[in-house]
């Protein structure tokens, strides 16, 4: 089953239309035409500019409502019927009705005000202003004070206490203005505000009005409804006298003003998942629309609630934020939705320009993104909507219960560099770097050293034979070793050029078909870049000739180094030779002559060691010399990250200044330090850990220096116990430069004032408060700065009721503006102090096989009956209490 309902929307409303006598009787001018061709005109003018809502309200007359509802008929234009009545007191009141109301009903409705002779007059009804607020209602209709500020109107016509009383009278739900707000006359701007304390109304409309204001004034022509103060805009599920009331009785979240200059932003461009659908699963064949700004679903227990939004978590692939969580959704996934089940999402992404995608799901696949025409897109999920968050059931407490989820949360609202990103992942990989060659570099130097620790003895043992006249007897066949190492050398030295050689080879020829006429034909410079393609054909002819001399001249100097080597190789025969003859003289002699061969060989092969040794000690110097160095830079990025953070705990402070306070602590998780000391230093290291725990403004490079100072500098400075002082100044090398190389978290702290709204705060840190006050804090960051949608399975849950009435409801109401959010609920505040623009009910079928549907009656808005008897039903206290809600927190 698909719903089409979005929820409630905005509607530009002209409230004061009159038919054509109007301009004859009240401004004195002939009208042209008839009036049918008046209602056309004027109706016409209308959809053009995008006026939906049109109120016919001529003063003491209903005889013009037909003609504009003949007029309206199939042009989408709703026509409220009405008229414009003066009280006894002289006041003048717009009188809306349902748009089915016939001409001889408004009749009658007229003529309970005592006007009893057809046509428009300035007769003032036999009713007070009191009495016809009151009639209307129960006629079935609203009312509008018109034109308060103006002659006739509420607040010029009355003074004194006949005004307060007027003024606070609680049938009174409208009032006319000819503009915005803070155009309005200082003295009745304060009365509008609630800030004028003799006028003050005990249950303002909302936040900022005592009654709900709109933009209205006679329209008698076309032209009229181009002015400013002719229309404004009314948020409406369906359209209709409920809507308007719900608008009157919210005017906040439901009613936006015309600006003095272009209209009114009503909806900030966001992100917004547009549908879900689903084939298989508890919610077989169910698909709903959603609202861009608050959608609400309400259910009992197994109605498909969770489903819907762990649907939305999966087929987005977000993975939940702790293992409770995550074993739900799994669950979710797995028994509900079913292998099989198919989950799509139309999303609409607004930059840089407004584009729909459909993401597809089939348990147990990976998602697949489809642009508008169905193709395949090589877009991922979360690059489509890239700061979408869901939270399951409990998740938002759990992510109160960790401080580096919560540092993490705020990393939301830090002004992220990408160029800082990108340079503290290359210091990374360049300290690691010279970390593996300082440790390789020590490494083979204790090799060499252990090595050469043995060339005296040997250089001892050779002398000795020496002192025997070996040496002279020996010379050339001691030297052919030295020789035989230099022909190795000179073979070792054409290398570089043989990989010189391969990898040009490799390298060419260029490949130029990225710089082809169809490569470039959309590109306006393509005649300039097309320049560049001979140049690179040349340079793979130079570069083919270059190889080719280059592969000559090796071939050239492997044949010289041949012929060398032949060379040698008799020369070696001739000195072998000679050198039989003289062991066996030796041996005669009881002289170990292969012994002395062996000990020049063995000293030869030392000696280069000596040179290497010197060069390992150079880039060991170098490779310190240049760790120093990063370390300061790594150090500095660590510091600039922390201000980031600072900075946005301070932003986010200002935003809830009245709710919560942020502090962060650089470097204030120390759990990775004290798990590399146990893993690379081991032993007990239980008392050196509560030291450093307990350190203030501990500073890792000043740790790791003390370490090297050895086991008197860890005692006096950081009090640890003298073994294991020991045991840290004789750390690995490898783990003080890995203990350098740490980046250990910022860790936040949350303060949430607990008092009630208007009372002097009381802060509490996080640790001090409930699990629905830490849910609390945490949510109202997740309602800060972001424009991707929010999705919430059930907070209240986790929340505590005063805070979501006083501390969430606000923030959300004024959030949805910039943002979609889909919630999860069975606590009617929600939807009716947030003034969900979408409520979706849902309810489970119990047969088998189970199955969830979304009730058709019971999707749109609180200004739909049915939607509204189901809040009723679901919250305690019924309809009563609801509207006790709505009047007690002015939503």
């Amino acid at each position: 089953m698909t719903t089409n309902k979005a929820g409630a929307t905005f509607h530009r409303c002209a409230l004061q239309v009159n038919p054509q006598d109007y301009l004859s009787k009240f401004r004195g001018q002939e009208a042209d035409g008839d009036i049918h061709a008046h209602a056309e005109s004027i109706v016409a003018k209308a959809t053009e500019i995008g006026v939906s809502v049109l109120a016919v309200t001529n003063h003491n007359d209903v005889s013009g409502v037909a003609v504009f509802q003949d007029a309206a008929e199939g042009t989408g234009v709703t026509i409220f019927p009405g008229f414009e009545a003066s009280s006894s007191e002289g006041i003048h009141v717009l009188c809306i009705y349902p748009p089915d109301t016939r001409e001889s009903l408004l009749s009658r409705f007229l003529g309970q005000f005592g006007i009893l002779e057809m046509g428009a007059s300035a007769a003032l009804s036999n009713q007070p202003l009191e009495r016809i607020l009151e009639t209307v209602r129960k006629q079935g209709g609203v009312t509008i004070a018109a034109h308060v500020t103006n002659e006739k109107g509420l607040l010029n016509t009355l003074s004194g206490q006949a005004r307060i009383k007027a003024w606070r009278n609680p049938e009174l739900l409208a009032i006319q203005i000819p503009g915005p707000i803070d155009t309005l006359p200082p003295n009745f701007r304060r009365i509008v505000e609630n800030k004028d304390s003799e006028h003050r109304r005990a249950y303002p409309a909302g936040g900022v009005l005592a009654v709900a204001a709109v933009n209205a004034k006679d329209v008698a022509t076309p032209d009229d409804l181009g002015d400013h103060s002719a229309t404004c805009w009314i948020k409406m599920s369906e359209v209709g006298i409920e809507g308007l009331r719900q608008a009157f009785l919210d005017p906040d979240s439901r009613i936006r003003l015309n600006p003095l200059q272009g209209e009114p932003n009503l909806v900030e461009d966001h992100a917004e998942i547009v549908s879900l659908d689903w084939q298989g699963g508890l919610l077989d064949g169910e698909s709903v629309l959603l609202n861009s700004n608050l959608n609400v679903l309400l259910g009992g227990r197994g109605a498909g609630k969770s489903t819907v939004i762990e649907s939305l978590r999966y087929v987005l692939g977000l993975k939940p934020v702790g293992d409770a969580a995550r074993d739900a959704h799994d669950g979710i996934v797995r028994n509900v939705l079913r292998g099989g089940t198919k989950v799509e999402l139309v999303v609409r992404c607004c930059r840089p320009t407004s584009r729909e995608y459909r993401i597809e799901r089939t348990v147990p696949n990976p998602p697949v993104v489809r642009d508008a025409d169905g193709a395949v897109s090589n877009m991922r999920p979360h690059e489509l909507l890239p700061r979408v968050e869901v939270y399951g059931q409990h998740e938002i407490s759990d992510l109160a219960t960790s401080r580096p989820k919560l540092t993490r949360l705020l990393h939301r609202f830090v002004d992220h560099d990408q160029s800082s990103a990108r340079r503290k992942a290359s210091l990374r990989r360049d300290l690691e770097k010279t970390r593996r060659s300082l440790l390789d570099a020590s490494k083979e130097l204790r090799q060499i050293t252990d090595r050469l620790a043995t060339l005296p003895g040997l250089e001892e043992r050779l002398e000795r034979f020496r002192e025997a006249g070996l040496e002279d007897r020996l010379r050339e066949r001691s030297l052919l070793v030295r020789e035989e190492k230099i022909l190795e050398s000179i073979t070792g030295r054409l290398q570089p050029f043989r990989d010189l050689l391969n990898n040009t080879r490799d390298d060419i020829p260029v490949d130029l078909r990225f710089l082809s006429s169809n490569a470039m034909a959309e590109l306006p410079g393509r005649e300039i870049l097309l320049e560049a393609h001979p140049v690179l054909e040349r340079l793979n002819r130079d570069v083919k000739k270059v190889a080719q001399l280059l592969d000559d001249a090796l071939l050239q100097a492997d044949d010289s180094i041949a012929r060398i080597q032949a060379r040698w190789n008799r020369r070696k025969r001739a000195v072998e030779t000679e050198y039989e003859r003289i062991l066996r003289d030796l041996r005669r002699s009881a002289v170990d002559a292969e012994e002395f061969i062996r000990l020049r060989r063995d000293i030869e092969e030392l000696r280069p060691l000596r040179e290497h040794e010197s060069f390992l000690q150079r880039l060991a110097l170098e490779q310190h010399g240049r760790r120093t160095d990063l370390l300061a830079e790594w150090e500095e990025v660590k510091a600039e990250d922390f201000r980031l953070l600072d900075r946005a705990a301070r932003k986010v402070t200002r935003a809830l200044h009245d709710r919560v306070q942020i502090e962060v602590t650089a470097a204030g998780d120390r759990e990775p330090l004290f798990q590399l000391l146990r893993s690379r230093v081991g032993g007990r290291l239980t008392e050196a850990i509560v030291c450093l725990e307990k350190a203030n403004d501990l500073s890792l490079p000043q740790l790791v220096a003390d370490c090297r100072s050895g086991a008197d500098r860890l005692r006096r400075t950081y009090g640890i116990p003298a073994g294991q002082a020991q045991r840290l100044a004789g750390a690995p090398a490898e783990a003080l430069m890995l203990i350098e190389e740490l980046d250990l978290p910022a860790v936040t702290q949350i303060r949430l004032n607990i008092a009630p709204s208007g009372e002097p705060p009381v802060w509490k840190s996080l640790e001090d408060l409930s699990t629905g006050q830490k849910a609390t804090a945490v949510l109202l960051l997740l309602l800060l700065e972001s424009d991707s949608p929010l999705i919430i399975d059930q907070p209240e849950d986790d929340l505590d009721n005063r805070f979501i009435t006083e501390g969430i409801v606000p923030r959300m109401r004024e959030a949805k503006r910039r943002r979609q959010f889909v919630f999860s609920t069975h606590n009617a505040n929600i939807p009716v102090l947030g003034d969900a623009e979408l409520i979706l009910g849902l309810t489970a079928n119990g047969e088998a096989g189970g199955t969830a549907r979304f009730a058709p009656d019971h999707i749109g808005s609180i200004d739909d009956r049915s939607v509204r008897d189901l809040i009723e039903e679901l919250l305690e206290g019924g309809k009563d209490a609801f509207e006790r809600r709505r009047m007690k927190y002015g939503f």
